[in-house]
């Protein structure tokens, strides 16, 4: 009880702006220690952020755009976090480069919280905690959040789970190598950013760019002198508007949930074998369940484990064994959906309440969607 108390008096912390609280906040998620609890109570506070993910080859540049953009947003006002994910120490498994050399000007500014993480070996170019600790910065109130990558080039597709909008940084010089990496990082950019544009070279990659971009926008930038920079945030608003609305209806899959007799247990076929990471694990006493998390890119596998034996878990599970309990969608306006239902002859099985990760929620019966049970989430 204790160790609960804690957690909700730190998150209250966070959610009130104190900058003490946010850096013990953001430690204890790097450290996995009592990560869960902590985002469980500030999860609900988030999604209101930009999240911006930098990606691309060492030397590229990106961490000379990120202090940019940064200069640029304060300059409006606005308030930034930084994620900025480092090789790892092979002594102490902490970050190599560090937040002490990046971008030193802004260490002062209490409206940039800067973070560096280690990778710790996480393929992929993000550190395992990197999608909490957004989501921590989220809830802080950041108008926008920057996480910038290791930079091991084409294997950094992972930022585009955690990211609005993936920029790529590329420099002239590597037009060659555009079409070798098609099928990697190229696929889930947004934008193209070509930096270093005042070098040799800069037409070849631009035109190898426009090859393969279909309509995302490429630009130029000078990053060192500032160059371009307003161009890359206008960009990056603009594709946050459009490429990633969802489809026109609205509803989107937000979770498969799966009955399990014991989460760790099936954690070792989803973690060990399908490579998959838990982004939360909480209990939800109204449900009587135990939920892991794991991120599928957008949507997430949802294990559901019993705490009691006459849960609605405990019970489906005795009558048809482990296995898909429910589908999740998210539709954006669930009050509406459920007037609507209802006055179909639909079965709603609870008025909306709040679910894990604080979602608001409804369950539909499987009588009236064909045999599945549907799970409702307010957008």
């Amino acid at each position: 009880m204790a160790e609960l108390a804690d957690t909700v008096d730190l998150a209250k912390c966070v959610l009130q702006g104190d900058l003490r609280a946010l850096a013990r906040a953001a430690t204890i998620i790097e450290n996995h220690q009592s990560a869960a609890s902590l985002i469980a109570e500030i999860r609900r506070h988030a999604g209101r952020s930009l999240i911006l993910g930098i990606t691309g080859a060492p030397g590229a540049g990106k961490s000379t755009l990120c202090d940019r953009l940064i200069s640029l947003l304060r300059s409006e006002g606005k308030t930034v976090g930084v994620i900025a994910v480092d090789p790892s120490s092979p002594i102490t498994g902490g970050a190599i480069l560090g937040d002490r050399i990046r971008m030193q000007q802004h260490h002062a500014d209490p409206g940039v919280f800067i973070r560096s993480m280690a990778a710790r070996g996480i393929p992929g170019g993000i550190a395992r905690a990197t999608a909490d600790l957004a989501t921590l910065l989220d809830a802080a109130g950041r108008d926008v959040v920057i996480i910038e990558t290791v930079g091991i080039g084409q294997s950094e597709v992972e930022i585009a789970r955690l990211a609005q909008v993936t920029i790529l940084v590329l420099v002239p010089g590597a037009g060659d190598d555009v079409q070798v990496m098609k099928a990697g990082v190229l696929e889930v950019a947004d934008i193209f950013v070509v930096n270093k544009a005042d070098l040799p070279g800069v037409d070849k990659i631009e035109q190898e760019l426009h090859s393969v971009a279909d309509d995302r926008p490429v630009l130029r930038t000078v990053a060192s002198e500032g160059q371009g920079i307003a161009e890359v945030l206008q960009a990056a608003r603009s594709c946050k508007r459009t490429a990633h609305l969802p489809a026109e209806t609205g509803v989107r899959i937000d979770h498969l949930g799966i009955a399990v007799r014991s989460v760790d247990e099936a954690l070792k076929f989803y973690e060990s074998q399908l490579g998959l990471h838990v982004s939360m694990r909480e209990t939800v006493a109204q449900e009587r369940v135990s939920v892991a998390m794991l991120p599928v890119g957008e949507p997430r596998i949802e294990l559901l484990e019993s705490t009691e034996p006459d849960s609605v878990i405990a019970k489906f599970i005795d009558k048809r064994g482990e296995g898909l309990h429910h589908i999740a969608l998210k539709v954006p306006d669930l009050s509406g959906a459920v007037a609507r239902l209802r006055a179909s002859g639909a079965r709603i099985l609870n008025d909306p309440r709040t679910g894990a990760g604080g979602h608001l929620y409804v369950f539909v019966h499987p009588a009236s969607t064909g045999g599945v049970l549907l799970e409702l989430i307010q957008a």
